[in-house]
């Protein structure tokens, strides 16, 4: 009997990713947010190479199934790019990550723009929200905040 497949919880800063795991997560994140989602925008934006950068991801087998940056934006930490591959939405990955990203910030204040129909699922880290709903590349975002 073979034991069953999980996925593996993977972290780096970006001078300790090697070639093939970034192009690996650099292509979830335009398989989702450029095809799927269909929105045209520059997903390199410059900070994935930032000094206090993180990258948090999930694998199984070699394929990237899920993914978190956590951007060190001086007073706060901003989570942002989470994304999971369509093959593996509805395993819990984001949640896990999100968790683990949790973990990562530790007692620093975190901030990201959720997409505003998963404010209710931020709020389950302790995420609220903190401005009016607007409009990034053709889709509702919410600011949310959560503190120590």
């Amino acid at each position: 009997m073979q034991p069953e497949p999980h996925d593996e919880l993977r972290s780096a800063t970006f001078r300790d990713l090697d070639t093939t795991t970034l192009y690996a997560l650099l292509k979830l994140r335009s398989d989702v947010f450029v095809v799927e989602q269909e929105c045209v925008y520059a997903d390199l934006d410059g900070r994935d190479d930032e000094p206090g950068t993180r990258h948090l991801w999930f694998t199984r087998h070699g394929e990237v199934r899920a993914y978190v940056r956590i951007l060190d934006d001086g007073d706060v930490q901003r989570i942002g790019r989470v994304v999971t591959a369509k093959s593996a939405r509805g395993a819990g990955l984001a949640g896990r990550l999100i968790e683990e990203a949790l973990t990562v910030i530790g007692h620093r204040p975190a901030v990201l723009d959720a997409q505003s129909y998963l404010v209710e699922f931020y709020s389950r880290y302790g995420f609220e929200p903190t401005g009016p709903e607007f409009i990034e590349d053709g889709i509702p975002h919410t600011p949310m905040r959560r503190e120590p």
